[in-house]
């Protein structure tokens, strides 16, 4: 197979050489192809050597690299990508536990896929296309799945990230919704209406982590989407639960997976409101909260919106910590993958500073495993949290 070759201008191949997947725009020479985006290309340097193979796009990163080599892009090269990546997961248990049946398979650029990831729920996998190249390629993506995953593989759905409702499955008669199981406990994953593919994966071991602080103590989980902070609380012996968040559809979440694990009794509670708001009413400061969990979206998805963003995430940590009781746990993430580890944990200090509380970090909080980052894409790291002793 022969893809169209477009070169990289002299001096310009910094990028390639460190390994890292995109190409921007400005790196490339003029070129004559009539390319549609989401085409395969060869990316050579300016004497025509080909040194890797990429999906092409018109927009500022001219092309995401699939292999820094001149190879053929078909089913046999993704079942490769999903088998080395299974193998990961394999090796940390993730794959044979009796305990969790979904995680993620493929994390794009970590596992050397940009534009394309996979979670794995309980048999069905849920393909997130976020290029599209990756978007083209469903249908090869799919055969690998099967050709890799076997009898492990009950369908296969697609889910653009551009149309979140767009699902293509091996079965148009699957259900929307996929009952999981993560350290035991049950989620009920809808792929069809849910954020993202349908549960937040990535904070399946700080979900757990979180537990340890929980027995006997009185919670609030803010931002709490499906509940899945709350889940793990409750069945750690925590005395009272609120999960907060402004959607009425989130609630409807929280309530199936109580349900789900038998927990609708008089321990929990449900609040529909914007979490700074609620922060800031008498009722939350009546609360005498023990524990506080702060895991909002992304407040910043570019550099230009960081300011903005830190100080929102400076507002919503000093309000929660001047309501806690004093030895009580702020546990906080930020998903903004532009602002950093450093510059989270220098917006907390300022933050517990305002609050004028005394603050130690017990735990900061990543994300899993089956969440790798590539060494070469260090934008592949986006999530970071703290768990607090505040006093």
């Amino acid at each position: 197979m022969s893809y169209p070759i477009l070169k990289l201008k002299s001096g310009k191949t910094q990028s390639i050489s460190r390994r890292h997947p995109w190409i921007f725009s400005g790196a490339l020479q003029f070129h004559k192809f009539d390319l549609k985006n989401g085409d395969v290309i060869y990316i050579a340097n300016h004497q025509d050597n080909i040194l890797a193979t990429a999906h092409f796009s018109d927009g500022s990163i001219a092309a995401r690299i699939l292999a820094f080599a001149e190879v053929e892009i078909n089913s046999d090269f993704y079942a490769e990508r999903i088998k080395s990546a299974f193998a990961i997961r394999s090796q940390s248990g993730l794959t044979n536990s009796d305990l969790t049946n979904a995680y993620r398979l493929i994390n794009a650029e970590g596992d050397q896929l940009p534009g394309l990831v996979i979670d794995f729920y309980n048999g069905v996998a849920v393909v997130q296309t976020h290029s599209a190249g990756m978007t083209r390629d469903f249908e090869l993506i799919k055969e690998a799945l099967h050709k890799t995953l076997g009898n492990r593989l009950n369908n296969v759905v697609h889910k653009s990230a551009e149309k979140s409702n767009t699902n293509l499955s091996d079965d148009t008669d699957i259900p929307p919704t996929i009952n999981i199981l993560e350290h035991g406990n049950v989620f009920v994953v809808n792929h069809q209406t849910g954020q993202k593919t349908g549960f937040f994966l990535d904070q399946r071991e700080n979900r757990a982590l979180s537990a340890k602080y929980a027995k006997g103590k009185r919670v609030l989980n803010a931002f709490c989407y499906s509940g899945g902070f709350s889940i793990y609380a409750l069945k750690a012996g925590a005395e009272m639960v609120h999960s907060l968040d402004s959607s009425a559809k989130a609630m409807q979440l929280v309530d199936e997976n109580l349900e789900a694990n038998s927990l609708t009794g008089s321990h929990h509670q449900s609040i529909t409101a914007d979490a700074l708001e609620y922060l800031n009413s008498d009722e939350a400061r009546d609360q005498d909260y023990d524990v506080i969990i702060l895991d909002p979206p992304a407040f910043a998805k570019h550099r230009s919106a960081r300011h903005k963003a830190v100080q929102a995430y400076k507002r919503l940590n000093a309000r929660a910590l001047s309501i806690m009781k004093p030895g009580g746990i702020l546990i906080t993430f930020s998903c903004s993958q532009v602002v950093t580890p450093d510059l989270f944990n220098n917006t907390i200090a300022a933050a517990a500073i305002e609050a004028n509380r005394h603050v130690r970090i017990l735990h900061h909080l990543h994300q899993p495993e089956d969440h790798p980052i590539s060494i070469f894409h260090p934008e592949g790291e986006y999530l970071k949290g703290l768990v607090l002793a505040v006093s």
